[in-house]
C-alpha cells in the first residue's frame, strides 16, 4: 500500500514537470519557426545583395562595371548620387532607367533620407529590388536589396543546439545609476554608442558570470555575447539575445533564443561585436549554430 501511495505521489509530481518541459520545448520550436519565416521574407536579412561606402561628391550608380557604385543587377546606368560635406545626399535618375520612388518616376534631384515618415530610408526601386542609403556614425553606406537575392536562394535553414531548459536562466539584475554609455566596435571597426542600464549576474556549474545588455528604446534588453563555442561552432563576432525588462531584481536570459547576427548571414550588413565584458568563459551549448548556406553545404 505504501509503495502504491509513493508511486501515485511521484506521478502527481512528475506530470506537471513533464507538461512544463513539453510546453517550454514547444515555445522554443515556435520561436524557431518564426525566426525561419522572418529569414525567408523578401525584405529579410537574406535579401541583401550589395553594399558599400559612399564617397563625398558625385558617384555614378548602376550595374555597369565602370560605375562608382556598382549594383548587382538593374540598369547599366541607374543615375547619379551627390553627397555634400553635411551628409545631404541627392539622386538624379538616368534617362530610361525605370527608377521609381513611391511608385513614381524620379524627376530632377531628390534627397535620399535616412528615415522617412514610416521610419524607413528612401527606396529607389529597380523592378522588385531597391537601392538606399544608411547613415552611420562617420560614414554613409549604400545597400541593395533583392527578393531574389543569391543569399535567399541559397538559404537552407538554421542549425541549432538541442533545446535545453536549463539554459533558460533567471539572473540577478544589478542596475546602474546613472546608465553607463559605451562604444561598441562593429565588424568593420567603426564605433557605435550604446547605453548599458545594468548587468545580469548568474551562476552556471558553480561559476559566476556577468553580462551587460544594451538598453533598447522600448525598454527590452539586448545582449551581445561570445562564449567558448564562438568562432568554432557559432559565429565568432557574437550572438544576439533579447530579454524582457528586469522585474523584482531578476532578468530571464534564455540562451535557447541566442541567434546569429545579420552579418553572420550576409556580408552586406554591419553588426556590433561583443564587448570585452560579455565574452563568457564557458560554452553556451544552446541557440543557433554557425550559419552555412546551401551553396557551402553542397561545396
Amino acid at each position: 500500500m505504501r509503495n502504491a501511495v509513493l508511486l501515485l505521489l511521484a506521478l502527481i509530481l512528475w506530470v506537471p514537470q513533464a507538461y512544463c518541459s513539453d510546453e517550454y520545448t514547444q515555445s522554443i520550436e515556435q520561436w524557431r519557426a518564426r525566426r525561419d519565416a522572418s529569414l525567408k521574407k523578401p525584405d529579410g536579412w537574406l535579401s541583401y545583395a550589395g553594399s558599400g561606402i559612399v564617397n563625398l561628391g558625385k558617384s555614378t550608380v548602376g550595374s555597369a562595371e565602370d560605375n562608382d557604385i556598382v549594383l548587382p543587377k538593374g540598369p547599366a546606368r541607374l543615375g547619379t548620387l551627390t553627397v555634400n560635406k553635411a551628409g545631404t545626399a541627392k539622386f538624379s535618375a538616368a534617362r530610361d532607367s525605370g527608377a521609381l520612388i513611391d511608385g513614381k518616376p524620379i524627376k530632377g534631384k531628390v534627397v535620399l533620407k535616412d528615415k522617412t515618415a514610416d521610419g524607413k530610408p528612401t527606396r529607389i526601386m529597380v523592378d522588385d529590388a531597391w537601392f538606399y542609403l544608411v547613415h552611420m556614425e562617420d560614414v554613409i553606406g549604400w545597400r541593395f536589396r533583392d527578393p531574389d537575392s543569391p543569399a535567399l536562394r541559397a538559404y537552407a535553414g538554421i542549425d541549432y543546439f538541442p533545446i535545453d531548459a536549463s539554459w533558460r536562466i533567471e539572473a540577478d539584475w544589478i542596475p546602474y545609476d546613472p546608465v553607463h554609455e559605451i562604444e561598441l566596435v562593429t565588424i568593420i571597426n567603426t564605433l557605435s554608442k550604446a547605453e548599458i542600464p545594468g548587468k545580469a549576474v548568474f551562476e552556471r556549474e558553480g561559476v559566476r558570470h556577468e553580462l551587460e545588455p544594451v538598453l533598447e528604446d522600448d525598454g527590452t534588453l539586448f545582449f551581445i555575447f561570445t562564449d567558448k563555442t564562438s568562432g568554432k561552432e557559432t559565429y565568432g563576432a557574437a550572438r544576439f539575445l533579447y530579454s524582457e525588462p528586469p522585474a523584482d531584481g531578476k532578468v530571464v536570459i534564455d540562451f535557447n533564443k541566442a541567434y546569429n547576427p545579420p552579418c553572420a548571414l550576409s556580408p552586406h550588413v554591419v553588426c556590433p561585436t561583443a564587448p570585452p565584458q560579455n565574452r563568457l568563459r564557458m560554452r553556451v551549448d544552446a541557440g543557433e549554430k554557425l550559419y552555412t548556406s546551401k551553396a557551402k553545404q553542397d561545396a
